[in-house]
């Protein structure tokens, strides 16, 4: 075959397999804004998503009371829905739950939802996160942060 035939075939191919996978996931993506749910899960333009990596463990119950209208829901459920504070989250999604929810890499501005709660100690890795959310998990727990810090009870002081 002769070179000056082969090179631009050779780059039609090229360009065809680099853009048409890239336009394909930029469907997949989901983004809009997203009402966290009292397990952490978020619901995005009707979706039920998952945050990928992570399991974020039932905390206790306490409300918002600076804001309004007032929100009750676990402590890890508020961390994550004041750190959104209705900003667009865009989720690219990982895999479907047999129950048709998804598991997605959320993110809000710059940055990655998961590692944040990771990052809070509002969230534990889950065995098949990247190793980065384990070790983002063991310097909160080291901190003291999230699920790992020491409970405070608060006394009130008689008079």
């Amino acid at each position: 075959m002769d070179r000056s035939r082969f090179l631009p075939c050779l780059t039609a191919l090229y360009i065809v397999t680099m853009v048409m996978p890239a336009t394909a996931a930029a469907e997949d993506v989901i983004s809009s804004y997203a009402f966290v749910r009292e397990d952490g899960a978020l619901e995005i333009d009707g979706r039920l998503v998952h945050l990928y990596g992570i399991y974020i463990p039932p905390t206790d119950r306490t409300c918002h009371t600076f804001i309004r209208p007032l929100r009750c829901s676990s402590r890890a459920a508020l961390a994550l829905d004041f750190r959104i504070s209705g900003d667009f989250v865009r989720c690219l999604p990982r895999f479907a739950n047999p129950d048709g929810s998804l598991v997605a890499s959320c993110t809000s501005g710059d940055e990655d939802l998961s590692e944040w709660m990771l990052q809070k100690g509002w969230a534990l890795a889950r065995p098949d996160a990247p190793f980065s959310y384990v070790a983002l998990e063991r310097i909160a727990q080291a901190r003291g942060f999230g699920v790992w810090g020491i409970p405070i009870e608060i006394r009130k002081r008689k008079n």
